[in-house]
This record gives structure tokens, sequence and C-alpha cells, in this order.
């Protein structure tokens, strides 16, 4: 091959590098868009995932101790609906019991401390000789050449009455204001109202709605719950469907296998953890006097799924309750202070202990797949939001050309310190796989360019 066939290989292996860099982009941006639109499928089977790998144990628990496997099943999916059933139900009187609070008591305590704040914001703006609005009525209607409303003269507008009860509480109320007042007939008025939301159509409207919405969750529980059925029936049998799949000379999949394991002990070490996350949040609301500690708990607990933000949210609703209920700073700087102290034991301490630093990504990449996921399938997205990131975290590191991406996102720099013989043999026969693909595929591409460019 002469040198003028050598720069044409070489230009059209540059070519073809540049095209799969664009096609490579096109499949990602076409993924992602696949994904959003088919979260309606996508979420039942996420959700059924989350559960069945969460009680997987139970099940495991119970063929242990010679239950057969399909009672033991259906003893794990009772175990299920019971726990969220009563969770969700717990949720809805606490709920309803903090809403009857709010219009008894807390919408006055939330209107007298907003007048507070503005009172004292006014006092600290006159303090520093700011201009504040409003502090001299008459000087400011003067300046801007309006009259005062209450120094003028209004003709007031008189309508004539309906009938003779109207006429009535017309000259009633003649007689208690001294003038006479534009008015309308009271049942002519509560008719109205009644009728923009008892119409017969509005009440057919709100029954059909409540039962499309009631007909689609029952439709994703029985579908949830089926799901989680099969997944816990066949659970034992993926790993020799993983191994027959190598047997079959199929793709290397022992990564994504032990990643499936990792996922498993995460979710099951996270639940632990935000178990122990809601009981100590409630343990501190009720202590410091806060009521509602049981809501507060099991909001602390459901949000720590969501790492490095839930726990963060969790906490913002105690603490507003703290400063709106006792108008003291102090008293809000305590509840926030201890949930900070049980964040940070719990998730900067306890948890990657358990995990280990298999686990490991980056806090930014944490953040930035909670907000991806997020935005893709809604809540149980952010949920599984790192169990979807290893997986992909794993069949980037199992790409030649994508495997600067899994560093990228990792947490600390590649080393075998802390990583298990097991692990290090399966990244060894991993990667001798892929220097023999890539070899074959190499030799492949030299042939079909030979053939390209065949020598004069």
């Amino acid at each position: 091959m002469g040198q003028k066939e050598q720069k044409k290989v070489v230009k059209a292996a540059k070519g073809a590098e540049a095209s799969k860099i664009l096609i490579v982009l096109a499949s990602v941006v076409l993924v992602i868009a696949g994904a959003k639109a088919s979260a309606e499928f996508v979420v039942p089977v996420l959700l059924a995932f989350f559960i069945a790998t969460v009680s997987f144990p139970i099940t495991h628990w119970l063929r242990e101790h010679r239950v057969p496997r399909a009672l033991a099943v259906f003893i794990t999916v009772l175990v299920d609906f019971a726990f969220l059933a009563g969770v969700v139900l717990l949720c809805i009187m606490l709920i309803g019991e903090l809403q009857s609070k709010w219009e008894s008591k807390y919408y006055d305590l939330t209107k007298e401390r907003v007048t507070q704040l503005a009172d004292n914001t006014s006092e600290f703006m006159d303090q520093w000789g700011m201009v504040t609005i409003g502090d001299d009525t008459e000087d400011s209607a003067v300046s801007l050449d309006v009259e005062p409303l209450s120094t003028r003269e209004v003709d007031p507008v008189v309508l004539e009455p309906h009938s003779e009860s109207d006429m009535a509480v017309t000259e009633g109320i003649e007689a208690v204001t001294g003038s006479a007042v534009a008015t309308r007939p009271a049942i002519d008025l509560l008719t109205e109202e009644l009728l923009k939301y008892l119409s017969v159509n509005k009440v057919v409207q709100l029954g059909t709605d409540f039962l499309g919405k009631l007909v689609s969750f029952l439709g994703t529980t029985f579908i949830v719950m089926l799901l989680t059925v099969f997944m816990l029936s066949e659970a034992r049998m993926f790993g020799r469907r993983f191994n027959a799949i190598c047997e079959a000379r199929g793709p290397n999949i022992q990564r994504m296998l032990s990643a499936t394991k990792d996922i498993q002990r995460y979710l099951g070490i996270k639940t632990l953890v935000s178990l122990l996350t809601g009981f100590l949040a409630g343990v501190l609301c009720w202590s410091v006097g806060l009521e509602f500690p049981l809501l507060w708990g099991i909001l602390a607990f459901a949000l720590n799924y969501i790492p490095a933000i839930g726990s963060v949210i969790a906490g913002i609703p105690p603490v507003l309750l703290s400063l709106l209920v006792t108008g003291d700073w102090k008293h809000a700087v305590i509840v926030a202070g201890g949930y900070l102290v049980i964040n940070g034991l719990l998730g900067n301490f306890l948890e990657p202990t358990l995990l280990g630093r298999r686990f490991g990504l980056s806090t930014l990449v944490v953040v930035i797949s909670v907000i991806f996921w997020g935005w893709i399938w809604g809540p149980i997205g952010m949920l599984l939001a790192v169990p979807l990131t290893m997986l992909v975290k794993v069949a980037m590191d199992n790409s030649a050309d994508f495997r600067w991406i899994a560093v990228a996102i990792s947490k600390e720099d590649r080393n075998t310190e802390g990583i298990s013989d097991e692990q290090m043999l399966m990244d060894a026969v991993a990667q001798s796989h892929e220097a023999e693909e890539k070899r074959q595929k190499l030799s492949e591409d030299t042939s079909k360019l030979s053939k390209m460019f065949p020598e004069s």
C-alpha cells in the first residue's frame, strides 16, 4: 500500500470516527426522549423493581425456613401491601388533622407572624434611615394630588328593590348606615353561587374525574403488585440465566450481574438508614414539642431515599412549623440543628460505612442524576436515581470507547483499595474479553479498509 493510499485510509478512519460520535450523540438524544415518552409504562416497572428488591429478604428468609415458594411470595406481597396501605392511610389521617389545625389555628398564626415581620422590617428601615411608604397618609395624598378617601364624598348608587322583602332589607341598611347603598337580593346571590358549584354538570364532572383517577390508581397498583409477584418468583433464576447467556457466547454481563447485586444491597441498606432517620426525626420533633411528630418522621423516612437533597427537604416543614408556632428563632435553630446532626451522622458516616467504596459516585453527579431522572420519570426517578446511575456507569465501564465517562463520574480514582478479590478477578476477565473483541473489531475494520483501497 502506497503513501497516498495510507493517507486515504487515515482520512477515512477519521471520518468514520466523527460519524460514530454523531451517531452516538443522536442515539443518546433518542434514548432520553424515548425514556421520557415511555414514563407511563416504565414507572410501574421501576416501582415494582424497587418493592421487589427491598422485600426480597423476606421471601429469602421464608424460603430458608422451608416455606413453599408460592406461599413465600404471597406472604411477602401481603406484607408489602399492608405496610404501604397502613402508611398511606396514616398519612391521610395526619394530613387531614394538619389541615384542620391550619384552618383553626395556624392560619391566624401565619397572619400574625407576617404582620409582626412587616412591623419589624419597618422599624429596621426606620432605624437605618430608609424611606417607608405609608407613614403619613395625608402628606402622601397631598404630594400625589389625590384627595384622601375619608375626606371625599361618594354618592351612593341606589338600586330599586325588587320586592317588599328587598325594600325592608334596604331600609334596614339605610337605618344603620344613615345612607342608601347598593344592594342585591341575598337569595339571588346565594342561588348564583350555589348553582356555580353545585350544577349538575359540575357534579358529574367532579365525579367523573374522581372515578377516573381512582380507576387509574387502582390499575397502576394492580400492575405494580403483579409485576412484584413475578419478580419475586423468578428472582432466583436471574443468576442462572446470566450464566446461560455467557455460555451461549452472548455479551459479557458479569459486571451487570455484580451491579444488580450491589443495587439490591444499596436499596436494603438505604431502607434501614431511612427507617432510622425517620425514627430519630420523629423523636426530635416530639422532644422539642412540635405537633405531628409521626408525620414528620414518615416524611423524613420517605424523602431520605432521594439522595443529597431529600433529607434537606424533609427538614424544612418542621423548621417552619417551629418558627410559626413559637415565633422564636432559637427554637427553629434547634430543630434545624437536630436535623443536620441526624443527617450528618447517618448520611455521612453510617451509610458510607455500610455501603463501602463500590457505590462511590461523585456528589455532583448524584445531585445531577436526581434532577435528571426526576425530570424523566418523576418521583420514582428521583427515588432510584443512584441505582439507575450505577447501571449507566457499569454500561460505560464495559465500553472501551466510553470508559472515561465511568471514571469521570466516580467519586475516587481507580485503584484496587477496598475492592474484593472476586471483583478484581471479574474485572480482569471482563477486560480480557473486551481486549479480544477490540482486536477482532480492529482486524475486521482493517480488512474492510484494505478492500476499499486496494493496492495499485
